[in-house]
């Protein structure tokens, strides 16, 4: 019980920091924009600094922030995998509370909203969960195919998640009513996943290498998969050494926040800079850099032999791209549904979450997956500007 209540406080104190500071912060990134037509708050004095630095400063920036991104990512995986020792809880569950909560998104979301762009908050929400299929899980498939291992009710739940958002958009007009409808399937949905975790007798992905070596009643002892960092000098032996990787890993969580939006300004005044026509640069360069926090959160678990925190990633991204987080931009003003929303991108949300969701239920992602997966992808943008003329932008 003690470590459902764990993840339990955990997600309430996310969804708390969703609804009361997220608001805050698009309403003062909607003022500001209003004045300066520019985003308010921390994100706001970043790109200024980064404006101020001109053309080269700014791919300094990006450099900088591509090497943070990697360090956070990398500390990262090794302080959640030991959390989930060191507390004998779910490291499957941890990733999906700790990675799959995409607040960088959700505050450019609610600066949009905030500045009146509601249309664009919503596309940034659809677009970060097609994106994170199309791009983030394919490159992991195509990088090095990885098994699998989900109960099928965490895979239909994945593969249905878009499709909740279907009654609320034939209603024609989001509302706050249907934003805390959002949040309380969101909640929902979460606390399932991790109370299952908690009562499964088998924790998913047993037959990955980490898995294997675990003891049966979740072990202590780091097994030999797992390289030894610094750190492990200062907190091995500690009683609450579990609670000390947990804090570790929310400043490292803290680290790829920040590093994502340092990509972000510096890629905003890098095209500024080079003069690249914006459509373009949004189909090609933009997409990479909002994805990468993503990419990396996938890629490097995969790659390490610890596939459950980068698909716990994926899936929870995904889940928490369409529920929660339209749910909090519907807090802040209403939304009239464009029909392309309805007849195009959510469709395509829905069709390319359903075929990743089956090739995870196969038990093991394959590169064709990934080609496939990605093809559909390029598919979508080509389609979304020739004939609706733009596009979503996932990040």
């Amino acid at each position: 019980m003690v470590r459902t209540s764990l993840l339990a406080v955990v997600l309430v104190v996310l969804v708390a920091a969703s609804v009361a500071v997220t608001p805050a912060l698009a309403q003062e990134g909607g003022q500001d924009g209003e004045a300066e037509d520019g985003e308010g708050g921390i994100e706001g004095a970043i790109e200024g600094f980064v404006e101020s630095q001109g053309t080269i400063g700014a791919i300094l920036v990006l450099i900088a922030g591509a090497i943070l991104m990697t360090a956070c990512v990398e500390k990262l995986i090794d302080y959640l995998t030991r959390a989930a020792l060191g507390l004998q809880v779910s490291l499957f569950a941890l990733a999906i509370v700790f990675t799959g909560f995409e607040f960088d998104d959700t505050i450019l979301a609610l600066v949009l909203s905030g500045g009146g762009l509601e249309g664009a908050a919503l596309g940034t929400a659809l677009g970060t969960g097609l994106a994170i299929v199309g791009v983030t899980l394919a490159l992991a498939a195509i990088v090095k195919p990885f098994p699998v291992d989900l109960p099928t009710d965490y895979v239909v739940l994945f593969a249905l998640a878009p499709l909740l958002l279907v009654p609320f958009v034939l209603a024609g007009t989001l509302t706050f009513v249907h934003g805390v409808l959002l949040l309380a399937a969101f909640v929902l949905i979460f606390g399932y996943l991790i109370v299952r975790e908690y009562r499964r007798d088998t924790p998913v992905f047993r037959n990955t290498e980490l898995g294997e070596e675990l003891q049966a009643d979740g072990g202590i002892a780091l097994p030999g998969s797992i390289e030894e960092i610094s750190e492990d000098r200062l907190v091995a032996g500690r009683s609450a050494a579990g609670w000390l990787w947990l804090g570790f890993a929310v400043l490292a969580l803290v680290g790829v926040v920040f590093a994502s939006m340092l990509l972000e300004a510096g890629s905003e005044v890098a095209v500024d800079g080079f003069g690249v026509e914006e459509t373009v640069f949004g189909a090609t360069v933009l997409t990479l850099i909002l994805t990468f926090e993503d990419i990396m959160l996938t890629i490097e678990p995969v790659r390490r032999g610890v596939p459950e925190i980068g698909v716990g990633n994926v899936i929870g991204s995904v889940l928490f791209s369409v529920t929660g987080n339209v749910g909090v931009i519907m807090l802040l003003s209403e939304l009239t549904i464009s029909g392309s929303v309805l007849t195009f991108h959510l469709p395509a949300v829905i069709v390319v979450t359903a075929l990743a969701a089956y090739f995870l239920h196969e038990g093991r992602v394959k590169r064709w997956h990934g080609f496939l997966l990605g093809g559909l992808y390029v598919a979508y943008w080509i389609v979304a500007l020739v004939v609706f003329g733009g596009v979503p932008i996932g990040g």
